[in-house]
Order: structure tokens, then sequence, then C-alpha cells
């Protein structure tokens, strides 16, 4: 057997391991939600940052994004590491594990309904995280199918379906408890291996000083400040992937789950130390595929002598990395897609159990059959995911940045106004999620593909904006015909 072979099979082994031991202790819907409320902070921080980094950013956005802007897309790992979780975790996690717990909700959809008193915006936001979180996770999906297929030799629908079976037996038995605890080693692993990719490429490339004049010899905007890609482009990916996680249900859920005020501070150092060594090292590589990739001698990577981007990392790997350490960069994609593929479904299960089912069919259901219904919903939507990654859609980046824009444009406005105070009502809050989402599309739809970002950020600050605006609208018509 190869050795992708007996990883994927360790794996396994470690896979069911930890969803045994993270089902012993879970016992009740919050436990398998939320872990009892009592996870650590290196849980939550690994948890955290796995979550926020997946496959997708190895293998397609730092691809393009590197091809695109040269050294400057360091800026974007730069503003994902300080805004995006340090400033996320000082600003929300305090504040979060606060209001949570006293109106004892387990979902952000429930907790807007529990802050503004509007079941209308409750089912608005789930039915959102549905349908938006199912082509986020077939992204997922598609980034490590890609790599395996193009690295390692392994059929696109086969590493498909193992990496649904493997992700759905661990969530399934366990839970938060379960996944927490192998976010730990996934996130060991994916440390481990972005240090080993950027040895090898400053290795291959004769060292920083020739990388950089390489570089500048191809194009000088390459080594800029900003990159050939400009600063407009680069403005809106930098705020759209840094603000989005204010608002991204799969991340703010960690700090429901987290144990205290001393976890939040310990975890917020170690999920910024581990975003700065991630993404810094997946921009930096991306960047390398200038150098190393050329339509002469790595074909695969381009058409018509234009870059594949879901290719482009794919390839560089290849041409960098030593068939002995293959295996730890199997082990890195691995580790980031079933992390993230596994916080997307646990959100989305509980979605369809308890704000949907819960929320408005069945208001009595007993703890038990919330428990086992999550459960089967795990699978469902695993299953759905699954289904649409095997359709094989266009640009896994494009699926990805169109998704979390939506979603941070849904949430952002009603759910940062609900931890700010009570200056914004449910009229406000339900206007700023509906104008938000709308802003977001409507871009997306008649600029394309090349202005999602755009429509993401724009989105946000429209939802961000709308929620006091609508309610002071809102307010002094009230006022006038009272009067």
């Amino acid at each position: 057997m190869s050795y992708a072979t007996y990883a994927v099979l360790g794996y396994a082994v470690l896979i069911i391991v930890v969803g045994i031991l993270g089902s012993r202790k879970t016992r009740s819907f919050s436990d398998f939600l939320l872990g009892g409320r009592e996870v650590g902070p290196f849980m939550t921080a690994f948890s955290y940052g796995t979550a926020y980094f997946s496959a997708v950013l190895f293998i397609g956005f730092a691809g393009k994004i590197g091809w695109g802007f040269g050294l400057s897309g360091l800026w974007i790992a730069a503003g994902n590491s300080i805004v995006g979780v340090a400033l996320v975790w000082w600003v929300l996690g305090s504040r979060v594990k606060k209001v949570t717990s006293e109106y004892g909700v387990h979902t952000m959809p429930e907790l807007l309904e529990a802050r503004y008193g509007s079941k209308g915006l409750r089912l608005f936001t789930s039915l959102s995280i549905f349908v938006f979180f199912i082509p986020y996770s077939a992204a997922v999906f598609m980034g490590l199918s890609y790599l395996f297929t193009s690295n390692f030799g392994v059929s696109y629908e086969m590493m498909v379906l193992m990496m649904g079976a493997l992700t759905a037996i661990y969530l399934v038995l366990g839970g938060y408890k379960a996944m927490a605890m192998i976010d730990v080693v996934f996130g060991m692993v994916m440390v481990a291996g972005v240090v080993i990719l950027l040895w090898c490429c400053i290795d291959r490339g004769g060292g920083m000083t020739q990388i950089v004049t390489d570089l500048r010899a191809q194009d000088p905007l390459l080594t800029a400040p900003v990159g050939p890609g400009g600063f407009r482009s680069l403005f809106f990916l930098v705020f759209l992937t840094s603000i989005a996680p204010f608002a991204m249900p799969q991340l703010v859920q960690k700090f429901y789950a987290i144990k205290d005020d001393r976890s939040v501070r310990i975890g917020m150092i170690a999920s910024t130390v581990f975003a700065l060594i991630v993404t810094g090292t997946a921009y930096f590589t991306g960047a390398l595929t200038r150098i190393f990739l050329t339509p002469e001698s790595t074909p695969e990577a381009f058409a018509d002598g234009k870059p594949v981007f879901d290719a482009l990392m794919p390839e560089l790997l290849s041409a960098v990395m030593p068939p002995a350490l293959g295996i730890v960069i199997f082990l890195l994609i691995l580790s980031a897609s079933m992390s993230t593929l596994a916080a997307l479904v646990l959100i989305s299960s509980s979605t369809i159990t308890k704000d949907l089912y819960a929320g408005f069919i069945r208001k009595d259901a007993t703890d038990r059959r919330l428990t086992l219904m999550v459960r089967g919903a795990s699978v469902f939507f695993i299953m759905l995911s699954m289904g649409l990654a095997l359709l094989k859609p266009a640009v896994i980046v494009t699926i990805l940045v169109v998704s979390w824009g939506a979603i941070g444009s849904v949430f952002l406005g009603p759910f940062a106004w609900a931890l700010i105070g009570r200056r914004v009502d449910r009229t406000g809050a339900f206007a700023a999620a509906v104008l938000g989402l709308a802003t977001c599309l409507i871009i997306f739809v008649v600029g394309g593909p090349k202005e999602v970002p755009m429509a993401g950020s724009i989105g946000m600050i429209v939802s961000f904006l709308a929620a006091p605006l609508v309610t002071g609208i809102a307010r002094s018509v009230g006022t006038g015909r009272t009067g």
C-alpha cells in the first residue's frame, strides 16, 4: 500500500477513536452542539482556526491570489490574522459567551429571535444558512478532491465519498466535543505541513533574495505593496475575508462553547499565531506559482496559455515537494478540509433541527429527539454537499466567496447590533438581513465572478448600516402617526 493509503487508514482509526471518546461526553443536545459550554482555550483556538481556513485556501484561493497579486497577497494574511482572528476574539469572545448563556440559546438564528423578538428573522436567517452552506461545503469537498486527483492519483469521486464518510463518523458520534478534540490534531498537522511547505519552497527557489529577484524580473508589481491586481480588488479581498468572521455562524459558535474569560484570552493568542503561520505560508507560496509554473513545464496548470487557478497549487506542490514529504501535504489538506466541513455541517444540522423543526414545527420537541435529529441532519447535509460536489460546478474560489459574502451580508448587521445594545429593533434587523443579501447578490449578478469580493463587502456594509437607519426611519414614522 502507498503512504497515502496508510495515512488515510491512520486518520480513519483516529477519527473513530475520537468519535467514541466524544460520544461518552455527549448526553444532550447542548453537549452535541456546544460541548456543554465547557471547551478549553486551545481546543477552541484550533477549532476556530481550522474552521476558518479550509482546503480552498490552499488549493483555489492561494493560487489565484498569488498569481494575480504576487507578494501583496500577504496583506490578506495580515488582515485575516489581525482582524479576522485577533480582533474577532477580543471583541466577540466574552460578549458572545455571556449573551448566549443569558438567553439560553444554541444557534445564531435563535439568538436573533430572542434579542429582537422576530420569528421571521429567525426563519430567514435559518434558510440562508441552509441555502448557502451547501455550496460552501461542496467547495471544501472539491478543493480536497482536486488535490488528491492531481497529486496522489486518487479518483475525485472516491475522495468525495471518503471525506464525507470520515467526517460523518466522528461528528455524528461525538458532536462538538469530538470535533474540538480532533481539531487540535488537525491544527498541529496543518502547522507542521505549512512549515515544511515553506522550507521546501524557499529552498527550491534559491532563498528569499533569489525568489524576490525572480518575481521582480517577471513583473515589478509582483513584489510591490499592491500587486498587478490593483488596490481596489485587493482591498475588497482583505475586507471580505477579514470582516466576515464577525458574522459567520460556524466561527461565532466557538464562543458559545468556550469555558470562560480566561480561556478567551489564551485562545485569542493561540488562534492568532496559528492564523499568521497558516495564511502567511499559503499566500506566500501562492505567489511562487509565478516562478515554478509555466505553460511549457506544467501544461496541466494552463489552458490556452492562461492559468487554471484550481490547478496552480496542486501543480506547485508536485513541483517543489519531494515525494517523501508529499504525505505531509496530503495530511495538511485533509486536516484543513475535514475541520471546516465538520464546522459547516454542525451549524447547518443545528439550523435544521433547532431553528426550523423545534422553532416552527414541534416547539415541544424533547432534548432526546433533538439530539437524535441533529445527528440525522448532519448525515443529510453531508450527503447534499457531496452530491453538489460530484456535479463539479464552476471555479471553487467563486463558490466559496459568494457563499462567504452572502452569509456575512445576512448576519453582520443583525448580529453586530444585537451585541452592541438596544438601538436596533426587529424592523431594522430584518431589513438589514434582507437588504444586505440582496445587495450582495445583485452586485454579483450584474458584475459577474470578478466582482464577488466587492459584492460581499458592500453587502456587509449595507447590512451593518441599514439596521440602525431603518430602525430610526420606522420609529420616526411611528412617532409621526402617533402625533
